[in-house]
């Protein structure tokens, strides 16, 4: 009997914001402000960290972006 193993690696998309796009709106820093924060311009960016625990967070900013301005990359 042979046997089968799988392996599933999950891999933590990091992510960006694309100031061209960003209308500076705030939507993503009121949801994940761990993440996100406003910079002197006005447009959203991305702290410096890990921020692998806050995936689902990230996911539902990026969602709820209204001009898309959230990638992973």
């Amino acid at each position: 009997m042979k046997l089968r193993l799988k392996i599933f690696i999950k891999i933590f998309m990091t992510p960006k914001v694309d100031q061209e796009k960003c209308l500076g709106c705030g939507t993503c820093v009121a949801i994940c402000a761990e993440v996100f924060r406003m910079n002197a311009n006005g447009k959203a960016e991305v702290i410096e960290g890990d921020h692998s625990a806050l995936e689902a967070q990230i996911n539902q900013a990026k969602d709820a972006c209204p001009v898309g301005a959230i990638t992973l990359e």
